[in-house]
């Protein structure tokens, strides 16, 4: 299991947000996490690279092998190296273009060789279909396609899980469409995809496994899952 979670109860601010009961990740999953705002969602996913802490008393909060727990300060910058992060508000430094935007992240997490950096960031924009993008500029580029440059920079050093938040919540049907169909073949590929989202339709188009934030607790629910019986959620 990349993740698994077993009795945590998430805080912030010293206030009780979320019960996590049972919930785990396995490689190449694609993993939905529902609810209405303030649920928790976000703060499930912050847990996941050490943004919000995990109580000692916890049974069982494992990430990428490393126990939340008891992990130090100064070993979550390697955790984190294995991840990539998808932003809502996208989170692009807005003096560079496209291109010093991913090679910023690849030059901070130790690579060095130009040559690789360039191959890797066509690599990467490949598969996000922004190849002719290269040298723009954020403000340059629409929604969708700035979403579509986070994911790029999200995938750069190859991760082991993805973690997205809303990374839908921004964008037109037809967009968000296209952005969901980006991760899901980055799942298909073997990347653990855990994406939180309002967007139920998605669902119903790219399936995976369903959780639920509701009244303090997160269960699985995709057996249960229809278009009828969480529509309140939309």
């Amino acid at each position: 299991m990349l993740i698994e979670y077993k009795n945590v109860d998430i805080f912030q601010s010293d206030c009780h947000i979320l019960h996590v009961d049972d919930f785990s990740v396995d490689e190449g999953e694609f993993v939905y996490i529902i609810g209405k705002v303030g649920s928790g969602k976000s703060s499930l996913l912050k847990t996941f690279y050490c943004e919000v802490d995990i109580p000692e008393e916890t049974e069982m909060a494992i990430v990428l092998e490393r126990d939340l727990k008891t992990i130090k300060r100064k070993e979550i910058p390697n955790l984190r190296k294995e991840m990539g992060i998808v932003f809502q508000d996208f989170q692009l430094l807005h003096n560079r273009n496209v291109y010093s935007n991913l090679a910023f992240v690849l030059k901070a997490t130790g690579w060095k060789n130009k040559q690789e950096i360039e191959n890797r960031i066509d690599e990467v924009l490949d598969e996000v279909g922004l190849e002719e993008k290269k040298y723009k500029m954020p403000h340059e580029l629409s929604g969708g396609e700035q979403q579509r440059v986070v994911i790029a920079r999200a995938m750069l050093n190859k991760p082991k899980i993805i973690i997205a938040d809303e990374p839908t919540g921004n964008l037109d049907h037809e967009t968000a469409e296209k952005i969901v169909a980006i991760l899901r073949k980055i799942s298909k590929s073997g990347t653990s995809v855990v994406m939180s989202t309002h967007n139920l339709a998605m669902i119903n188009k790219y399936p995976g496994i369903v959780y639920k934030c509701k009244d303090g607790k997160i269960e699985e629910i995709t057996s249960e899952f229809n278009d009828t019986s969480l529509s309140d959620e939309e």
